[in-house]
């Protein structure tokens, strides 16, 4: 087995003293596909913004590649909380994708996947377009690179921010119900791309509510309730031999 590349260690999250996330340890390897369930207020999407940074930690710690998220660790053990540019350099490891997409309306699919490895790491234009047009073909769009998001559908622009999110290589990419603004029929041009990600060896930690891409792309599933990780193994043990009520409440409820 690979090592973790991403630990997470007593993480919790309060906001106004309600507590959202309460103590979540959880260790994902290299190549490693995990699948994240729960009801709505379980904490999952507080967990993603916290590994990115995007929330701050009221406690505990993420380290990706061994390295705190934003926070240096002092000889004497102190944690000390980097600048606003510093972490932006630490969330270059850790790719987002989004509900809603986010992609710039007033750039191409191809200019929104090719600004950051421009921007960010430097590459030249010529470079950034070679390496943005590889990932528009490996999600199906390389006929589209031209195409403005307002001129592609739902399933096509949350590829396009898929696609985005890899242009920066990062060790692991989170994705917080990706599939969720989609009409029916653009799920599967997702999950799909979603899935050869996960057959790829792809790092990936998934927020999803499409139990049956879970059971056929997760290595593991993790269920959430209440701040807590209630739950979690295999799809087969969660789905079929799961050990709390609440789960098989969840997951019930969820297939019917």
């Amino acid at each position: 087995m690979s090592d973790p590349v991403l630990r997470i260690n007593n993480l919790r999250k309060d906001y106004a003293g309600v507590e959202v996330l309460r103590g979540i340890d959880m260790e994902v390897r290299a190549g490693e596909t995990v699948a994240i369930l729960g009801s709505s207020g379980s904490g999952k999407s507080t967990l993603l913004r916290c590994i990115n940074c995007l929330e701050s930690a009221s406690g505990g710690s993420v380290e990706v590649d061994g390295d705190v998220m934003g926070y240096k660790q002092e000889r004497n053990g102190v944690l000390r909380r980097l600048s606003e540019s510093r972490i932006a350099v630490q969330r270059r490891r850790v790719g987002m994708v989004f509900q809603n997409f986010n992609l710039f309306p007033h750039w191409t699919a191809l200019e929104n996947i090719s600004d950051g490895p421009r921007s960010v790491l430097g590459l030249s234009k010529q470079d950034a377009k070679v390496r943005g047009m590889a990932l528009l073909k490996r999600v199906g769009l390389e006929d589209r690179a031209n195409a403005y998001p307002r001129q592609l559908s739902g399933g096509q622009q949350q590829r396009v921010a898929i696609a985005r999110a890899l242009a920066l290589e990062p060790t692991v990419l989170l994705f917080d119900e990706p599939t969720s603004a989609l009409d029916p029929e653009n799920v599967s041009e997702v999950t799909d791309v979603m899935s050869a990600l996960a057959a790829s060896g792809a790092t990936m930690l998934i927020v999803t509510h499409e139990l049956g891409f879970a059971r056929a792309a997760a290595d593991r599933v993790v269920f959430m309730d209440d701040g807590v990780i209630l739950e979690q193994g295999t799809p087969s043990e969660v789905f079929d031999y799961s050990r709390e009520a609440r789960t098989r409440e969840f997951v019930g409820k969820t297939l019917a």
